[in-house]
């Protein structure tokens, strides 16, 4: 029982680490540029299929995983060039209407490359073994790799927003950028920099999440929401704040999961039961919500904004 609750809490950690890396993408360009990126979950799914084709090609997961994200930064940064540039400063319903008309677009290009059918991306031999991490207890290499790439990327991101100057300018931009404007900086590029970091944190996101779901079409438009409701959580424009809002989520979607239809079969038959526990799980995300906006209305870290 031990042992099945401490896999539970890993497996939580993993999925939490898996959001925060498509939350933090998210709350950049949603916090930083001040849009809403309904499309974020495209970029999401358009770096599954490019770790999946590199991967195919070249016969090796890593090298296929590095091409993809450098394919989906440059995607982003095309995207923001040809579409989000006319976006800013417009009201944010024009950034919904624009954004869902890329996810409709997206969808489309994915179905004419690579057909309506899912691909799938095979792990390498080393990955696909167990770990012994405790005397007794052994957890998939794989999903051990999602955490540590995650929390290497979640240091990344801490050190560049808050020890670079790349950074300074990030933030400085995030709460005036007219002024920033103004001192020489160039805003465009940085802007433009910005959402390609945001659109390859999504790819990663996507490619890691591959070998465990099928590669799909519109496979981002459901796990969007859930980086949308972190980033309330957290506050917009946080780092720091999606990281914590990210395990809080991933905790509580998988030991409800886990645990729920048990607790439910007690009072409950088995069919209903386990119909009745991933929705009860979900509800207990948007109910965290709920309380943390009740309580804190910009979220657990705001943005500082002077």
């Amino acid at each position: 029982m031990t042992s099945l609750f401490f896999e539970q809490c890993l497996n939580g950690l993993q999925f939490g680490l898996l959001l925060f890396l498509l939350a933090a993408g998210l709350t950049l360009v949603f916090g930083i540029m001040d849009l809403v990126n309904l499309a974020h979950g495209s970029l999401y799914m358009v770096g599954a299929y490019f770790a999946a084709t590199f991967a195919a090609w070249t016969n090796s997961f890593v090298l296929g995983a590095v091409m993809a994200l450098i394919a989906t930064l440059v995607v982003g940064m095309v995207v923001e060039v040809v579409v989000m540039r006319r976006m800013y400063g417009r009201d944010h319903l024009d950034h919904v209407l624009a954004t869902f008309g890329l996810i409709l677009f997206f969808d489309e290009l994915v179905r004419l490359i690579w057909g309506p059918g899912g691909l799938s991306l095979p792990l390498p031999s080393w990955l696909n073994r167990p770990v012994q991490i405790l005397p007794g207890f052994q957890y998939s290499g794989y999903r051990l790799s999602i955490i540590v790439v995650s929390l290497a990327v979640a240091v990344f991101l801490y050190v560049l927003v808050m020890r670079t100057r790349i950074g300074m300018l990030i933030r400085a931009g995030a709460a005036n950028r007219e002024m920033v404007g103004a001192l020489g900086v160039n805003i465009k590029l940085l802007f433009t920099l910005v959402f390609g970091l945001g659109a390859a944190l999504a790819g990663l996101a996507g490619l890691m999440q591959a070998p465990i779901l099928t590669v799909q079409i519109g496979m981002g438009e459901n796990i969007l929401i859930l980086a949308f409701v972190i980033t309330v959580i957290g506050g917009i424009g946080s780092i720091r704040g999606a990281f914590i809002a990210a395990i809080m989520v991933g905790f509580i979607d998988t030991l409800g999961r886990a645990y729920f239809p048990e607790i439910l079969r007690s009072f409950l038959s088995k069919d209903v039961a386990a119909t009745a526990a991933p929705a009860l799980s979900s509800m207990l995300i948007y109910l965290l919500m709920a309380i943390v906006l009740i309580a804190r209305p910009e979220g657990l870290f705001p943005a500082v904004r002077k």
